[in-house]
């Protein structure tokens, strides 16, 4: 099964933030062992790079990514998706990318703490507790 895995999720694990540690977890090791196709738009990458950047140096994010690439998968955006991006009139265009990169993808779901953020999304979104529990 293939998942959008939002940054807020994969921060979650990285930076162990409590109380949504666990449950980012377990779909980080969903993705990890197979059991699901996790993926990243590069969007997602770039606003980790944002918050990491205050706790980490450069070299440690490299290494942050070079391992993220082995579990997950790495989309790619062109023009075409940003153009379907921007047809979507969302007030919050980086969640418009993120819904478009799921569509692109053909995701059964997008993983988020921010599932109000993709109510208009044609691809359902779901936090990882709900997810969770529709496995």
């Amino acid at each position: 099964m293939r998942l959008l895995i939002d940054g807020n999720i994969i921060l979650d694990v990285l930076q162990k933030r409590e109380p949504h540690f666990e449950d980012s977890s377990k779909i980080w090791k969903l993705c990890e062992t197979g059991m699901a196709e996790g993926y990243l738009s590069p969007l997602t990458f770039a606003n980790m790079v944002y918050v990491m950047r205050k706790e980490l140096s450069p070299e440690k994010i490299e290494d942050v990514l070079n391992k993220l690439s082995f579990i997950f998968h790495f989309t790619h955006l062109g023009l075409s998706d940003l153009s379907d991006a921007a047809g979507m009139h969302w007030n919050d265009f980086e969640d418009a990318i993120q819904a478009a990169a799921a569509k692109k993808l053909q995701v059964k779901y997008i993983i988020t703490r921010n599932v109000k953020d993709f109510r208009n999304s044609q691809i359902p979104a779901c936090t990882p507790t709900e997810f969770l529990m529709r496995l």
